[in-house]
């Protein structure tokens, strides 16, 4: 059953009322959760926002007004209560990763959806085959950093978990006439042991932007120069990186080693009021990199031979698996999982019982075509 949307949700922004939220939540067995994050519109993306729905109530927690939300962690890691969350595995990084909660017994409606073979996925597309609700996207990219926050965010943002409940319920009985809620509960269970997010972005993020680019030993150490110089401002005006300076820019700018503000601009794809506001820095750092040892790249260990053939074969029969039970592949069996399987090469299903200790329905019900596809392939 559906509960009417005739009252407004509870705000919650004072240590009294989240204290009241906990004991209201500790009476219902399972709830909805969903959160709402600010990565537009600052460096470091914090969780602005978390929602909770029972069947009689639609609550909003604002994180930014409370420095102790350790209550709620006794609700998150309590296995006495289901958290229903759409598309969990990120909202679960970011609580984490900002409050420190621990996850067990958790249901994840789009997971659910995948494992039943759903045409569509999203919650607005579930929502409207199922109840006939249709949610209105225009906020998804609002900034919930805001404060006060606007009534029509507010109402927005309810919505994501005011019909999680209900929609839960039809995917679970879905789930059991399918013979797939274990299969169900094993993904629920992997997504609550996912690592905390992070706010570094690092080398590792620099590596990742210069692979796409043909860059000679030079163009990379000025390239990195004015990669620091972006985070340096970006975390100064606390915006998003993308919206000091694009990575298009930072890579034409590696490129054409601009000495001068004319070169600025002239430079294509660069406007005056970029020019006026960083030209000094950036030929500061293009300098720097003119000057500098140019970076040592990450050389990734090379897969060997048999390694690719066991992962091509491995890839070959999930397609062939999640075809024939109208799924996607990752379904049949995670990607991380098809790696470690490819490379630990187990002889045994002794062997691959440990590889796939974390996902046991998949071992119980592919184990022996897996190490079938495994021998097979190593014969060949």
């Amino acid at each position: 059953m559906i509960s009417p949307l005739n009252d407004t949700p509870i705000w919650v922004d004072t240590p009294t009322g989240l204290q009241a939220l906990a004991a209201d939540l500790q009476r219902y067995a399972m709830m909805a959760v969903d959160t709402e994050s600010n990565s537009l519109y600052a460096y470091r993306e914090r969780v602005c926002l978390i929602q909770f729905s029972t069947e009689d109530t639609d609550y909003l927690v604002d994180p930014l007004a409370l420095e102790d939300l350790s209550s709620l962690g006794e609700i998150f890691s309590s296995e006495k209560f289901e958290k229903i969350f759409h598309a969990a595995e990120y909202d679960i990084i970011c609580l984490k990763r900002d409050f420190g909660f621990l996850f067990t017994n958790v249901f994840d409606t789009m997971q659910a959806a995948r494992i039943l073979g759903c045409d569509s996925v999203g919650l607005g597309s579930l929502l409207e085959e199922e109840f006939g609700v249709k949610l209105d996207k225009h906020y998804q990219r609002a900034n919930w950093g805001k404060r006060p926050l606007p009534a029509e965010l507010k109402a927005y943002a309810r919505l994501d978990t005011h019909y999680l409940t209900p929609l839960r319920q039809r995917l679970y009985v879905r789930l059991q006439e399918e013979n797939r809620l274990e299969l169900a509960r094993e993904d629920f269970e992997r997504v609550c042991q996912v690592p905390a997010g992070n706010h570094e972005n690092g080398l590792s993020h620099f590596w990742r932007m210069a692979s796409k680019y043909d860059l000679s030993q030079r163009q990379l150490a000025v390239l990195l120069e004015l990669y620091e110089y972006r985070e340096r401002m970006a975390e100064s005006m606390d915006r998003p990186v993308f919206k000091v300076l694009s990575e298009r820019t930072l890579v034409s700018l590696a490129q054409a080693q601009p000495r001068s503000m004319d070169d600025l601009f002239n430079l294509q794809g660069f406007s005056a009021r970029q020019v006026k506001r960083h030209g000094e820095g950036l030929l500061q750092a293009v300098q720097r990199g003119l000057q500098v040892k140019p970076p040592q790249r990450n050389h990734r260990h090379q897969p060997d031979e048999n390694f690719i053939n066991l992962y091509d074969a491995l890839r070959n029969w999930r397609k062939q698996v999640g075809r024939s039970k109208g799924v996607e592949s990752d379904v049949i069996l995670p990607r991380e999982t098809l790696e470690l399987i490819a490379r630990s090469r187990p002889q045994s299903l002794e062997e691959l019982y440990q590889v796939m200790q974390d996902v046991p329905w998949r071992f119980n019900h592919f184990g022996k075509s897996i190490l079938k596809t495994l021998k097979k392939t190593e014969t060949e």
